[in-house]
């Protein structure tokens, strides 16, 4: 087996592995199905398609399993809910227990001896049922869990919500649903917040054997039948931590903070504990097949290859959520706004809020003085390499800056919906609550329209020909709260008229100023009223709009007459003196506001009509010709 050469995980959850040798594995979203690309022989001709191979993941042949499964435990890291078919999962991997196991109790401050350990900085926390473990490093960036879960079932529905299945069981303990509050760290402890730290062989997780055992006192819980479980090990941020170990995770900084220093942290009362946050749901698996399969995407993304003329370069790529190469694992947190690079050695560079994608803080700690530290570089400024170095720090930092510009391409482009996928789809409805439905238009006389999507995307079209995409949040009812750069992305992308695309910070906008602010301006009279704005969609009676669209008519008209195969009848067409004016001036007259008399748009539309029966006429005419030959060439010779 050749070993991987790049591991991409997308936003919804497939999977993509690049070999040494050239072959390449693709994963569905839910991962119920691969598609296996193998490498082309030495002596195939480069136009001969390379051989693929399409199976179902549970009835995978021996030859692709080990490649397989090295991809799930890849997809199972870094995804909400994994997929764990028994069939090809190893039998030392498996564990027979007769019970159903869909929750972990976690310890309480004040009794948690023997579940808590704190050494060398690093702290475990199990859980007391033996179900579930969180092990946060030293550097508190990244933290790791391992839980039990029971394999993929076979399920015609769609996955239920996660609080569904033991939202019962947490109401019983704390006595009201209002209690079941998600359990939110202090300012003191998400101070340190964001970054990744992936464990290393020398840190492992704590696996406790209890959880393979029958707790007491839960008779209720077993089943007819036995099932069958697997320990599934995920590497989560501090920055965005899920609700289901954010008490795990707040016990392990409380613990953390109380042996640094000899006094103890007010946290740690016990007064102050909720018991409902003491029993956290567990993440379930997907089922073995999926509702959805025509979802499924099999084209390989052409992104870490060397650009090719004529090709769709980003034609299929989703947005990317993790990258590993050379043993660097990039992490992107596009709506959280943050950036996380872990070259191996126990450091972490992060990029977030403010400074996305133009600093990175680099954050390790010194062996021998046991300090924590902080570098910061800019992406405009890199150091160079020096020999002898573990990682470039310059190459590292230029190949996460490529993939954000990528992902914001993918992201702010009107083309995909890239929320729609399989396994989040329900089948009752089928997918029609992911599409994008429009929530506001508006025609701005002399300056363009602009159009809002449910997706929180933002369309504008200028008079001039520029047009703007952006994401902004239209949840918040304050606009004026809201700045554009917290607004989800912080970016924009322009598209000028000759087709030109280009990726614009909204808070240094520079030379196009203006649009961006028309579009922020309109975007926050949203959040203020959206009922006002909601109905906006109407005819367009203004006359400078039609004016300008009737000039864009008769420009494109003769650009294609001047560049069409039709020899020798150019002359035909009489072209319109104002027509060729220069373009950017009459753009800046319609965005300007300039008065245009009624004699001028008379004189215009009347040119117009004349313009469009010379064409008729000359088509007709082409038309004519072409016809006369056709019979004299069919016609027989004698």
């Amino acid at each position: 087996m050749a070993p991987e050469n790049l591991m991409i995980l997308y936003e919804d959850d497939s999977v993509e592995v690049h070999y040494m040798d050239g072959s390449r594995l693709l994963l569905s979203p839910c991962g119920s199905e691969f598609l296996f690309e193998k490498a082309p022989p030495a002596s195939a001709h480069p136009m001969q398609p390379p051989e693929r191979v399409r199976q179902r993941t549970p009835f995978a042949i021996s030859v692709y399993r080990v490649q397989l499964l090295r991809a799930l435990d890849f997809r199972n890291q870094y995804s909400d809910h994994p997929y764990l078919p028994s069939s090809i999962i190893p039998a030392e991997r498996k564990k027979v227990i007769f019970m159903d196991i869909f929750e972990a109790k976690w310890p309480s401050p004040d009794n948690a001896e023997g579940t808590i350990i704190v050494q060398n900085g690093n702290v475990t926390v199990t859980s007391l049922d033996g179900h579930a473990c969180l092990f946060l490093p030293e550097l508190q960036q990244e933290f790791t869990v391992e839980f039990l879960c029971k394999v993929s079932q076979k399920c015609l529905t769609s996955l239920p919500p996660l609080e569904k299945n033991c939202s019962k069981l947490i109401q019983d303990c704390s006595g009201t649903p209002s209690q079941n509050a998600a359990l939110k760290l202090s300012s003191k402890q998400l101070a340190t917040k964001g970054k990744d730290n992936i464990p290393s062989a020398e840190n492992p997780v704590q696996q406790s054997d209890s959880g393979y055992m029958k707790p007491d006192g839960i008779s209720g819980a077993f089943q007819n039948s036995s099932s069958e479980y697997c320990r599934v090990t995920q590497h989560m941020s501090v920055s965005s931590c899920p609700r289901e170990w954010e008490s795990p995770l707040s016990l392990a900084f409380m613990f953390c903070q109380s042996t640094q220093s000899e006094e103890a942290n007010k946290d740690s009362d016990a007064s102050k504990w909720d018991i409902s946050r003491a029993v956290t749901c567990l993440p379930s698996a997907l089922p073995l097949s999926c509702h959805a399969p025509y979802l499924h995407r099999w084209n390989f993304s052409n992104f870490f290859q060397p650009k090719q003329e004529d090709s769709d370069y980003y034609l299929h790529s989703q947005p990317i959520k993790v990258l590993w190469s050379k043993d660097v694992i990039y992490r992107f947190f596009l709506r959280s706004r943050s950036i996380e690079i872990y070259p191996g050695d126990g450091s972490v560079f992060k990029s977030e809020g403010t400074f996305w994608g133009k600093y990175f803080t680099r954050y390790y700690i010194q062996e021998q003085t046991k300090q924590r530290e902080e570098t910061t570089y800019s992406v405009s400024c890199l150091p160079p390499d020096t020999p002898g170095i573990r990682y470039s720090v310059w190459g590292i930092i230029t190949q996460a800056v490529r993939v954000l510009q990528h992902d914001l391409e993918n992201i702010l482009s009107l083309t995909h919906n890239f929320s729609a996928c399989c396994w989040k789809m329900s089948p009752e409805t089928g997918g029609g609550e992911m599409l994008p439905v429009p929530l506001a238009s508006k025609v701005f006389p002399n300056v363009g329209r602009f159009f809002a999507y449910s997706d929180n995307k933002v369309h504008a079209a200028f008079n001039d020909g520029m047009a703007l995409n952006m994401v902004w949040d239209f949840h918040s009812r304050d606009g004026e709260a809201q700045r554009p750069q917290e607004a989800n992305t912080g970016w924009c992308k322009l598209t000028s008229p000759d087709g030109a695309q280009q990726l614009i910070q909204i808070d240094q906008p520079g030379l196009y100023e203006r649009y961006i602010t028309a579009v922020v301006d309109w975007c926050r009279n949203l959040n203020e009223d959206r009922d006002k704005c909601t109905d906006t969609t109407h005819l367009i009676p203004e006359e400078n709009w039609s004016v300008a669209a009737e000039l864009e008519k008769i420009k494109r008209f003769n650009f294609l007459v001047e560049n069409s195969n039709i020899p020798n009848m150019i002359s035909a067409v009489k072209r319109i003196p104002s027509v060729n004016i220069n373009m950017q001036k009459d753009s800046e007259a319609i965005f300007l506001s300039e008065d245009i008399d009624e004699k001028s748009i008379a004189d215009i539309l009347h040119k117009t009509s004349k313009i469009i029966n010379d064409i008729d006429s000359l088509l007709s005419s082409s038309t004519k010709q072409s016809m006369a030959r056709s019979i004299s060439h069919d016609t027989p010779f004698h």
